[in-house]
């Protein structure tokens, strides 16, 4: 395997040297999605070992396609670097999944890119909550979830030990 380059450093005062991201709605089953997904894998499986196993294969991949899910890639020059679904979760939830960075691409905003492009299709397709648990070796993702409106379902006060629930009401 081809080691990758370092991420490319973009000028904040040239706009034309910032990178053209593309968000595509696709299947999770696309292969552009496979190689991110693969690496979501095997980062749960560092995290968790042998707690992650068959975490990837608990949900069949039409539960992540429309009309009651979704799955979008944020793609730059033609690679797939974030990504992440919803699935239904009930009537009126949209429970989210596989929200994703590569390594290489983090600290860029772009989970935070790839969960509002989720939360407005749940909107559109006419959810009004969101719900998500991560997990207790994830501290960036409880960061995100923090930051943008979802509120923890456990005590942030405790230390985490198990799956922690986060849910956020949708507007129209």
């Amino acid at each position: 395997m081809t080691p990758r380059p370092a991420p490319q450093q973009y000028d904040a005062l040239d706009p034309a040297s910032e990178p053209v991201l593309e968000l595509r709605h696709l299947p999770i089953t696309h292969p552009a999605a496979d190689p991110l997904l693969r690496a979501l894998e095997a980062d749960y499986a560092e995290r968790y070992g042998s707690l992650a196993d068959g975490e990837m294969t608990l949900f069949e991949p039409d539960e992540f396609a429309p009309p009651h899910g979704a799955f979008v890639l944020l793609f730059e020059d033609g690679e797939a670097i974030a990504g992440g679904a919803y699935r239904r979760y009930d009537d009126h939830t949209a429970e989210l999944k596989r929200i994703w960075t590569h390594t290489a691409h983090r600290r860029r905003g772009l989970a935070r890119r790839v969960l509002e492009a989720l939360e407005h299709s749940a909107t559109t397709r006419g959810y009004h909550r969101l719900y998500l648990t991560t997990g207790p070796r994830q501290p960036e993702a409880v960061g995100l979830y923090l930051s943008t409106g979802y509120t923890p379902l456990f005590d942030v006060d405790e230390p985490p030990f198990a799956p922690l629930p986060f849910e956020k009401a949708l507007v129209a």
